[in-house]
């Protein structure tokens, strides 16, 4: 199966984005067109005399700060422009290497043949050669650097005071020793790190004196000494937000998950500013901290909140190569009675794919029992007077079509509604308990189910993942148990409960190489099969589930048609592996399967995918390419299939 999709989404007033993907839609490197009225130049860096390991990195470091090479697109209008733009460099070039190591680097621009200075001298002579290229060519500027010895770091001393870090700094705080390159960006890291020791040691205010480097030119080395002063160890203090306009500011409190007097934390200030962002209502969060402690000891900290948009609507066209075309919209209100609620109300419309064997030849075979639609609405209250109770109200109606010609399906229609409470403990865990009711009717090729379902739902959540689309480290639970007893008049009583962990480990710092794996489970007791419509029914298989078979097709089946099972069983295995900053690929391998039985039969027909995966990395996320194939493939399954998507499998 081959799938994609084309989103667009407004909120009224968005900023538009755009990714040179991979490189290939052209360089700025040449030179612009020439003109009469203005010089065009071409800009050229040669270094020599460095250790050939520090090339590439030295050279970004002297274009980052060089307006001659940033500018490049951008003409002078004539040869004394050029000259003052060279002369600008000369400084920061030169202080870019000495914050390399090299401190005897020599360093030469020419502007067309003539060398640049930071007197007046050159002045003439470049701007009479730069004219004479005046609309005929570009001029040459060549930047010529000649880095001389490495210095390197002989005495390092970061003083502590022994009362507050007796043992020193421990392991992985240590940064820089003598012996490594006398770089001004590592003594500053490790200026950093010893004061992030600190904080994370609940002293906030903890701070360096000033650095003192000295530098050995006879000896090519650099002595540095870097005074730590720790600071008193302190509480988090009183909060305070701004910044709210339209939302209650109670809102935004409650989802600041700090109490008063408990130690700092560096990465509890982070997890709060992560939980205020998670208010749709809300577009940046920035948490300040005070300069001084309180008369209690504590650490006042500041909440500054902007407001987003308070509208915003979507579409998208999507279409697959098994299932067809579909479409999607949305509308979606952030803040509807100024208490950052939120409305959504969503449409989803598809052709349905066939499972009685025939087929769409042309447009007068098609009919309205070819489309699918689900229709939701979603409304979400935080913050019920000012508490970490949250209100949850959602609804929807459905008409399904799942399954195709070689597995048969089900077409399920159904509508209902539930009403929840969610409350929050933390920013990673929450609980949520409410009612739900449901009336459907599905069939397949064991006949039609008509049933109405009155019950009590219950659920839990923790996240501590880093991130939604690509986590690196962290766990995700969840679960959710629903009985539908026929005292509230249920038409059949049974209990439907479901339950799915995942987790991420990284194994080194910078997190290009990850293991994740996930574990799902479900089950369905007190009901036989055939009293329990198709949407409740368990299936496996697809994007989501497992890779290599289509979607919901891994099922007990009654004649060679699925009919769904009582228990479901999933399992995925994955290493992200990280080739370069945009792409990674990702081996995997995925089991699971559906069961007759209310508990997971492994004698019953348990299906294994296997794969490799391209992850195109994104700001907004990974985009995922998956080709899988069926380990232990049926008579029935394709012998390969391919996902495309936005973020990872799971």
């Amino acid at each position: 199966m081959i799938a994609g999709a084309i989103a667009l989404t407004s909120s009224l007033a968005a900023p538009a984005l755009a990714f040179d993907f991979f490189g290939l839609f052209g360089s700025s490197d040449k030179p612009p067109d020439v003109v009469p009225d203005a010089l065009s130049y071409s800009f050229a860096l040669e270094t020599a005399g460095q250790d050939p390991a520090d090339k590439t990195d030295l050279k970004q470091s002297l274009q980052d700060v060089s307006n001659l090479y940033k500018l490049r697109q951008d003409r002078p209008l004539d040869g004394e422009a050029l000259y003052r733009r060279a002369q600008i460099d000369l400084g920061p070039m030169l202080d870019a290497l000495w914050a390399q190591g090299y401190y005897d680097a020599k360093l030469t621009i020419t502007v067309a043949g003539a060398p640049v200075d930071t007197g007046e001298a050159g002045l003439r002579r470049a701007s009479a050669a730069a004219e004479a290229y005046r609309n005929r060519a570009a001029l040459p500027v060549q930047v010529n650097v000649q880095t001389g010895p490495l210095y390197r770091l002989r005495d390092v001393d970061v003083a502590l005071p022994r009362e507050a870090a007796p043992n020193g700094l421990p392991r992985k705080s240590v940064t820089i020793r003598p012996g490594d390159p006398a770089r001004s960006a590592d003594v500053r890291a490790q200026q950093s790190e010893a004061v992030d020791y600190f904080r994370d040691q609940s002293r906030p205010l903890a701070k360096t004196g000033e650095i003192s480097a000295v530098v050995d030119h006879r000896n090519q080395a650099m002595d540095v000494d870097i005074p730590v002063l720790p600071g008193p160890v302190a509480g988090i203090g009183p909060v305070s937000i701004s910044g709210t306009k339209d939302v209650d500011p109670r809102v935004v409190a409650s989802f600041v998950y700090l109490e008063e007097g408990e130690a700092y934390s560096r990465k509890k200030i982070t997890d709060a500013r992560k939980a205020i962002a998670a208010i749709p209502a809300l577009g940046s969060v920035r948490i300040r901290e005070s300069e001084t402690l309180d008369a209690n000891g504590n650490l006042p900290l500041f909440v500054d909140v902007t407001e987003r948009l308070p509208r915003v609507i979507g579409f998208s066209a999507r279409y697959s190569t098994k299932d067809g075309p579909g479409v999607r919209a949305y509308w979606e209100h952030r803040n509807l009675f100024g208490g950052a609620e939120r409305l959504r109300i969503e449409g989803d419309v598809t052709l349905a794919p066939r499972i009685d064997g025939t087929e769409i030849r042309s447009i007068k075979d098609f009919t309205l029992n070819d489309l699918g639609a689900r229709v939701s609405a979603s409304f979400e209250k935080p913050a019920l007077g000012g508490t970490r109770n949250d209100l949850l109200i959602d609804a929807y109606g459905v008409r399904e079509r799942v399954g195709d010609n070689r597995f048969g399906g089900y077409t399920n229609r159904a509508g209902g509604a539930t009403l929840a409470i969610r409350h929050r403990f933390t920013d990673v865990f929450s609980i949520q308990g409410g009612v739900t009711g449901e009336r459907a009717s599905s069939s397949d090729i064991l006949g039609r189910v008509d049933s109405t379902l009155i019950g009590l739902t219950a659920g839990v959540r923790y996240d501590s993942t880093d991130n939604l689309l690509d986590p690196k480290s962290g766990v995700r639970l969840t679960g959710t148990v629903t009985g539908y007893p026929t005292a509230f008049g249920s038409t059949v009583g049974f209990v439907e409960a479901k339950a799915t962990g995942s987790a991420y480990y990284s194994l080194d710092e910078d997190s290009r190489y990850v293991l994740a794996g996930r574990l799902g489970l479900g089950t369905i007791a007190g009901a036989d099969l055939t009293d329990v419509t198709s949407g409740h029914r368990f299936f496996a298989g697809g994007g989501g589930s497992v890779r290599g078979y289509a979607y919901r097709t891994v099922s007990p089946q009654f004649a060679g048609n699925i009919i769904g099972g009582r228990s479901l069983f999933e399992g995925s295995a994955e290493a992200r592996i990280k080739i370069t900053d945009t792409i990674g690929v990702v081996p995997f391998v995925d089991v699971g399967g559906a069961f007759s039985s209310s508990l997971p039969d492994f004698k019953e027909f348990v299906a294994v995918g296997a794969g490799l995966g391209l992850r195109y990395l994104t700001p907004i996320g990974p985009i995922r390419l998956d080709v899988a194939t069926p380990v232990n493939k049926r008579d029935r399954d394709r012998p390969v299939a391919v996902y495309v998507s936005i973020g990872q499998a799971f």
